[in-house]
């Protein structure tokens, strides 16, 4: 029998964390019909993959859908010939609206801010209209673990983005299926898959404190190589990952 490859073991062990993750945060069931927030990059892409081969299999019965959104009045390249055919590759049917946002409308407000509250805010009426029961959105271990520290830092508190939160105005709750991820497995699982990058021109990118936050927690990782999971398991006993 011959041995695995790179890429296969990679791939299981994705696999693995994503089942997990699922199972111990009870983010999927049957019946779900769930909507991924694709927004081109390696990690939604990847989500889209791991949700289609959780469609394979029989239990528990989900259907899956996908929306990228464009902003009409932020210049941001995507192919979204790649993002449709790599959808219907995995079973999941992919959905492309436009939306737009006035900068001038608070200027106490950043530019991020205004993008990610409209995004979220079409992703919540086009779930609306499709009849999802859940959100599914693409970030990673890393991902919590730098939204933890800069909460810590810049608001004083513990908290962070959970893996299941259930929305008390709507019958929709956000999950994180890749919430035991470490961006690092996912970004090498993209370069051997070959999944296509997105060109990334938003003026407004350099703009946020969370790159310096991932490039903080890598020299903590150097000096304390347990501190990702001293971490999370500091999130997971406060109940910082599961919010009703």
């Amino acid at each position: 029998m011959p041995k695995p490859t790179e890429e296969q073991k990679l791939e299981a062990r994705l696999m693995r964390r994503f089942r997990k993750a699922t199972r111990e945060f009870g983010l999927l069931h049957d019946g779900d019909s769930i909507l991924i927030g694709l927004s081109g990059g390696k990690d939604s892409i990847f989500l889209v993959e791991a949700m289609g081969r959780q469609m394979r299999i029989s239990k528990p019965k989900i259907k899956v859908h996908a929306l990228h959104i464009r902003m009409s009045n932020i210049k941001y390249e995507s192919d979204t010939k790649y993002m449709e055919e790599f959808c219907r590759s995995w079973g999941v049917d992919l959905h492309v609206v436009e939306t737009g946002f006035d900068m001038t409308t608070d200027n106490r407000k950043s530019p991020c801010f205004l993008c990610s509250w409209n995004r979220r805010k079409q992703m919540f009426l086009t779930a609306q209209q499709l009849g999802c029961n859940k959100i599914a959105l693409g970030h990673h271990q890393d991902d919590i673990l730098h939204t933890a520290l800069m909460n810590q830092i810049f608001q004083g508190h513990f908290s962070t983005m959970p893996a299941r939160l259930r929305m008390k105005k709507m019958p929709i709750t956000i999950i994180r299926p890749l919430c035991m991820e470490e961006e690092a497995d996912i970004r090498q699982y993209a370069e051997l898959r070959g999944y296509e990058k997105q060109k990334k021109l938003c003026p407004y990118e350099t703009d946020s404190h969370r790159t310096s936050v991932a490039n903080l927690f890598k020299e903590i990782e150097k000096m304390a190589p347990e501190a990702r999971f001293s971490m999370w398991n500091a999130l997971l006993a406060e109940g910082k990952l599961v919010e009703e």
